[in-house]
């Protein structure tokens, strides 16, 4: 297929955009330009200086909405109404008939587009160089180094990295992590040899998970046979065979057995699943109940935490998980991914509606359901937080798939828990090792947003991740100087998980990714965020590192609405801007005076020796 078949008009003339984006108010702003369609983009310019000029991408596209204008039953013209993923609404107004139908048919066409390599990334070139890859900052290798040593996870240094081994099963030698991040040794690549991840007792701490539950890395499923939607490179318990874990994975929905997401200071593990699958005749799998019962260590116990609701899915039964506490933590009454879509469509749809009542307008907010779904998924995220760092115990988390609810509760646990994760590399990495290797479909979930009709959407199409977003944006909220990065970060992520001329979040596993070449044909989102001109807009100027655990009130009244996002296109955001900005010169004017300060106080100390010294010398004479 070629674009040019799908461009029915290229380029027109005299079109009239309305935008609220480009406007000063809530009505938005109108410019007469040049509309031009290309493979990707849709771009209006009014060709005039100062104007404002719109670059949108096809894939920003989620609705499509025309309405002919009528001159005696004639069509001359018509309204052409985007509805964009960024939650923008734009209309563009043509006065040709032809033209009309010719704009409407291409960008229906080009907004749909299936096939993963004609999307964007695989055609752009960054204008900058490349300061760092991003597809190699994360590896998983090296995040789990980091994630058993104690360490962050973001990149920062730990004291008890030197503890960290990390044995190749063919050779009685180690090599240290610290080696291999410093010069001395190297880490093999998982796709060639499994080699495990051996903590000494020195550098686990306390707790009451057993130091002698050591880890390594599998690499059973580089072919992605035994789970199509996890990665290549695992962490599994080390005393558990690869047969073992096939057996799980047989027991389990998807495939998806249990799996390290997280180790806590104290010791306690967080692990990650999907519900068991429910076979007439097989109620038990006993290579499934040694892994859990290794992760158990000394523990006396350990909790199952459901994050999909009682009686929904299935669970592991009393009998065979003796020691495993059942906990059911829904975050919602929700049937499927596209149940959390159909909640933040409502959302969406009462933020637009400017013309109802202030009680009309709270009814809709809450008839949306949406901020249910982010107080459950905070309460059920603090009980996992809780039972990890004052119970001392390991944790289990599934839902369904664990695909979705799942990952949203063991993202948060840890920026609950991990101060790194609250740094924007932190959260980069969290995202690349719980979402993006982790198998959350973003393809299937983004293809369609909140306003596609319900009944175009398929059951695949989701909100988990705005969720997700969202739940972060409530812990800013109650923690602002805990957080290195500003909310500008979170409303960027969310963004580029729907239409990017990045290749980070494409297709749906890393299977996929590996099969279209994703790591070398495009560019990673990382790349450009850490870039420092970049970073710089990012950072929250408030921020004071906090190492404690952040525990946030889970009181509905504590939330709320995200403003920034929602309402962006709706209320002028320019006066937050302002006040940010206010923000960012006190702040660096504090900075200046404390350096001053310091100075002087030098230069004090420095004359007050003089002194001294002065009067001692006439003393002696």
């Amino acid at each position: 297929m070629e674009f040019a078949d799908l461009i029915k008009t290229p380029k027109l003339d005299g079109v009239l955009l309305h935008d609220p984006g480009t406007g000063t108010g809530s009505g938005g702003g109108a410019t007469v330009g040049t509309l031009c369609i290309t493979g990707h983009h849709l771009l209006l310019s009014a060709r005039q200086e100062n104007s404002q000029e719109l670059w949108l991408l096809h894939k920003n596209i989620d609705s499509v909405e025309k309405k002919p204008s009528l001159s005696q039953n004639i069509v001359t013209g018509g309204l052409i109404t985007l509805k964009c993923k960024d939650l923008r609404i734009i209309s563009l107004e043509i006065k040709s008939a032809k033209e009309f139908y010719n704009v409407t048919a291409s960008l229906e066409a080009l907004s749909v587009i299936q096939n993963t390599e004609l999307l964007y990334p695989f055609f752009y070139r960054p204008m900058y160089s490349i300061l760092e890859d991003g597809y190699t900052m994360f590896r998983p290798e090296l995040e789990f180094a980091k994630l058993i040593s104690g360490m962050g996870m973001g990149g920062a240094s730990s004291p008890n990295v030197a503890n960290i081994t990390i044995c190749m099963p063919s050779t009685s030698s180690t090599s240290t992590l610290a080696g291999s991040m410093g010069g001395g040794g190297s880490i093999p690549h998982p796709l060639q040899n499994g080699y495990a991840m051996d903590a000494l007792q020195g550098g686990l701490g306390g707790g009451n998970v057993s130091t002698g539950c050591e880890w390594r890395i599998s690499n059973v499923n580089r072919d992605f046979s035994v789970c199509a939607t996890y990665g290549a490179t695992l962490i599994v318990p080390k005393a558990i065979t690869d047969e073992q874990i096939v057996l799980s994975a047989s027991f389990r929905d998807g495939g998806r057995f249990p799996v390290l997401s997280y180790r806590h200071e104290n010791g306690a593990t967080l692990m990650r699943s999907s519900q068991p699958l429910s076979i007439q005749g097989i109620k038990r799998c006993r290579a499934d109940e040694a892994i859990l019962n290794l992760v158990l260590g000394r523990s006396r116990k350990g909790f199952i935490v459901d994050t999909w609701g009682k009686g929904k899915s299935n669970t592991e039964t009393d009998l065979h998980y003796s020691q495993w506490k059942k906990v059911n933590r829904s975050i919602g009454n929700v049937s499927s991914p596209a149940s959390i879509l159909d909640s933040f469509s409502r959302l969406i749809e009462a933020c637009n509606d400017l013309g109802c009542s202030t009680d009309k307008w709270l009814s809709r907010l809450e008839g949306s359901g949406w901020l249910s779904l982010v107080l459950n998924s905070l309460n059920a995220s603090c009980v996992v937080a809780q039972c990890l760092d004052q119970e001392g115990s390991p944790v289990l988390v599934h839902g369904a798939k664990g695909l979705d609810s799942t990952l949203i509760v063991t993202s948060l646990v840890q920026i609950i828990l991990n101060p790194d994760c609250r740094t924007v590399r932190g959260l980069q990495a969290l995202i690349e090792r719980e979402w993006i290797q982790a198998g959350h479909p973003f393809a299937s979930r983004h293809r369609f947003s909140c306003y596609t009709p319900h009944q175009v959407r398929n059951k695949s199409s989701g909100a988990t991740f705005v969720l997700f977003l969202d739940c972060i944006y409530q812990l800013y909220t109650q923690f602002p100087c805990s957080f290195e990065f500003s909310t500008q970060l979170l409303v960027l992520l969310f963004e580029h998980s729907h239409f990017s001329q990045y290749g980070t979040f494409l297709c749906d596993s890393e299977r996929e990714r590996h099969e279209l070449k994703v790591h070398t044909r495009t560019t990673s989102l990382w790349s450009y965020l850490n870039r420092p001109d970049v970073l710089q807009t990012l950072l929250n100027p408030l921020y004071e590192p906090n190492a404690n655990v952040i525990w946030p009130s889970v009181a509905p009244i504590s939330l709320e609405l995200w403003s920034d996002l929602y309402l962006r296109w709706v209320i002028d955001q320019r006066s937050c801007a302002t006040v940010m900005s206010q923000i960012q010169e006190l702040v660096t004017r504090e900075k200046e005076l404390r350096t001053q300060a310091l100075k002087l106080r030098k230069q004090a100390l420095e004359l007050s020796q003089e002194v001294c010294t002065l009067m001692n010398n006439a003393e002696d004479a």
